[in-house]
């Protein structure tokens, strides 16, 4: 593993082989993460897009209680405190959730702990979701009296459904690992020892595969979620043409023919 530059000591980036670590690094705090956090980044997801020995990108959170425990509320008085700070702020969470939704690369958020409020999102943001047992789950929002984000609405809608992202906002109580798997909200729980391996296991999985398959693959489906009439067609055949006149379609089927294990170069 090779630690790489961050924007912020509060972000930890890392390098493992084809995965990309994003740690957020505040555990004194429970992760809570401060502006300089959510403008870091769209910098490290940019760097981890700029590699292409980078398969998957793996989001998670610094000491063993928390992924993410929400935002930085005690930064609140300081960094939203009249109008202007308020719009800088909320400019750089929706840019640091919209950066991860639209990375290329296939996001996994590593789960260990709390995931409240603005973690949620951040985890809501990524493809995949896996989590420890005795993780928690859940958006206070109604107890603060403030508004979530539309578009973070939409992502837990599109997760989750209407109906359990109604309870999540209504009650604005903590779910557990059994409950949020249940919703959909997870993917797979794990016991803590074997969370990291597990996630490691389907990094490698991916990372055998075609990138621009997955890569494709990860497009098309979002695209599936957008609102009626504005599915992009023209956009999604492109890049189904680009796989099957890739090099990568060429070693795939000689591969298969060989009976040996592809060797896939992402182009």
């Amino acid at each position: 593993m090779s630690k790489l530059t961050s924007p912020t000591p509060r972000m930890i980036v890392e390098k493992t082989g084809t995965i990309g670590w994003m740690i957020f690094n505040n555990p004194d705090r429970l992760n809570a993460v401060s502006l300089d956090m959510w403008q870091a980044v769209p910098k490290i997801i940019a760097d981890f897009e700029a590699d292409p020995e980078i398969r998957t990108i793996v989001l998670t959170g610094a000491g063993d209680k928390a992924f993410v425990a929400g935002a930085d509320i005690s930064q609140f008085e300081a960094q939203r405190g009249d109008p202007a700070s308020v719009v800088t702020y909320e400019d750089a969470t929706n840019l640091a959730f919209g950066t991860i939704a639209r990375a290329a690369r296939p996001t996994i958020a590593m789960i260990d702990g709390y995931c409240i409020g603005g973690g949620l999102g951040i985890a809501l943001s990524c493809d995949m979701r896996f989590a420890a047992h005795g993780s928690t789950f859940g958006i206070p929002a109604a107890k603060l009296g403030l508004a979530y984000a539309a578009a973070g609405t939409r992502r837990l809608v599109d997760v989750v459904g209407p109906a359990f992202a109604k309870e999540i906002f209504f009650t604005a109580r903590r779910f557990t690992h059994d409950e949020a798997l249940a919703m959909g909200l997870i993917n797979r729980a794990f016991s803590r020892d074997a969370l990291k391996e597990e996630v490691l296991n389907l990094c490698a999985t991916i990372a055998d595969n075609a990138p621009l398959t997955v890569m494709t693959a990860k497009r098309i489906v979002d695209e599936t979620l957008k609102a009626p009439g504005n599915f992009d067609a023209d956009m999604c055949e492109e890049l189904i043409e680009r796989c099957f006149h890739s090099k990568d379609y060429a070693e795939g089927r000689t591969a298969f023919m060989e009976k040996r294990k592809a060797n896939f170069k992402g182009h």
